[in-house]
């Protein structure tokens, strides 16, 4: 059941107002009363009406005085105001008006067209309410959408922080280091010793030696910046963890710190790309006069991996008798070999064709190490 309107009528004659009262209430209307201004102000504030119906001519407090401080009042400002007088002159009704009336009706005035601008001061209360309630809704809507904004922003810029973090950590370390870093903020899965099997490669430049005694070191440079882009888009693309590079010799492993179920065969087709790749380098090398080329070693075995080095230098390692397997293995391979142990070519049979070199003796190695080499992947082991 809607609640019936509240209209405020003011006027210092008692029998007008008990009129007023009489006819308002007869239509369903709630009414007050006030005899003057300051009772009609002080009820106002109180009970904030949805119409006031107000006499003009009044001792102390004019209706227009009243008028005036009802419009400068917040709370009270949109409440409409009908005044009742009996002056008629337009000078008066301009001056109500530029009070801020939104009606006004001469004394004396007939019942119908008091209830009809009683109706329609009415319906425009009921819009203006409806148009602020939207308004305070949309506000706290604007509100809340620059909260959530704001909350956006700031995970934006968190996450913008943290991929210049890991783009920055990708220009030192291998990508998966860099990931690992920048999603342990506590170190604790770096610092943390493991044990794992593991496919070491080892690469390394055969003739770079004699290479940088006769030439001129801007392009022993250049010859290490292009073989270092070459490797290096090579194991991230197979994804491999770079370990480290040092002038020409390259440690990569697989399997860690993001296992793979085919680590040795990834770290195979790898190695096969990169003897592709820096082949090609070879031969634009050897028109500028320089004679290199790149052997390969691969082993397969557990090794223990985490961080290793001191405050201010770390780096994520493997140690194990399988690193220096591998790199004993390069040390044997000529250029353009892939010299593997027999761990790797067991677990690569299906995809890789070799040929046995025979047993090695290799340094820090008392007994010694059958080797085999790779020649080629198999027809049906093509691939990435």
């Amino acid at each position: 059941m809607a609640v019936p309107a509240h209209i405020l009528a003011v006027d210092d004659s008692l029998e007008n107002l008990e009129i007023l009262r009489v006819r308002l209430e007869a239509q369903g209307y709630h009414v007050g009363t006030a005899p003057d201004g300051e009772t009609a102000l002080a009820q106002a504030a109180a009970h904030p009406p949805d119409l006031i119906l107000l006499d003009v001519m009044m001792p102390r407090l004019s209706g227009l005085d009243v008028l005036r401080r009802l419009k400068a009042d917040d709370a009270l400002r949109y409440v409409p105001v009908v005044l009742l007088t009996a002056r008629a002159e337009t000078r008066d009704l301009v001056e109500g008006l530029d009070a801020g009336a939104d009606e006004y009706l001469t004394k004396p005035y007939e019942h119908a067209a008091l209830m009809a601008r009683v109706r329609s001061m009415l319906r425009l209360k009921a819009l203006t309410d409806t148009v602020r309630a939207q308004s305070r809704e949309l506000a706290a809507q604007k509100a809340a959408l620059a909260e959530v904004n704001r909350s956006l922003e700031s995970q934006v810029a968190v996450k913008a922080a943290e991929l210049q973090r890991i783009g920055r950590l990708r220009r030192f370390l291998s990508p998966q280091i860099a990931d690992l870093v920048a999603a342990d903020r506590d170190g604790h899965a770096l610092l943390a010793a493991h044990r794992r099997e593991i496919t070491v490669v080892f690469c390394d430049l055969r003739g770079f030696t004699a290479f940088t005694d006769s030439a001129a070191p801007e392009e022993v440079f250049q010859v290490l910046r292009e073989y270092h882009a070459t490797v290096g888009e090579t194991v991230f693309r197979y994804e491999g963890t770079l370990e480290h590079f040092a002038g020409d010799g390259i440690m990569v492993f697989f399997n860690d710190p993001c296992p793979c179920p085919d680590h040795t065969e990834r770290a195979v087709r790898m190695a096969f790309a990169l003897r592709e790749k820096v082949g090609l380098l070879s031969e634009q090398w050897e028109a500028r006069g320089h004679t290199i080329g790149v052997g390969l070693g691969l082993a397969r075995g557990y090794a223990t991996l985490g961080q290793i080095g001191f405050e201010g230098r770390f780096e994520y390692g493997a140690v194990g008798s399988v690193t220096n397997l591998a790199s004993r293995l390069c040390g044997a391979a000529q250029a353009g070999q892939i010299v593997v142990s027999r761990p790797v070519l067991s677990a690569v049979e299906a995809v890789a064709e070799a040929r046995p070199l025979g047993n090695l003796t290799l340094k820090g190695f008392r007994r010694e190490v059958p080797a085999f080499e790779l020649v080629a992947l198999s027809a049906d082991g093509s691939g990435t």
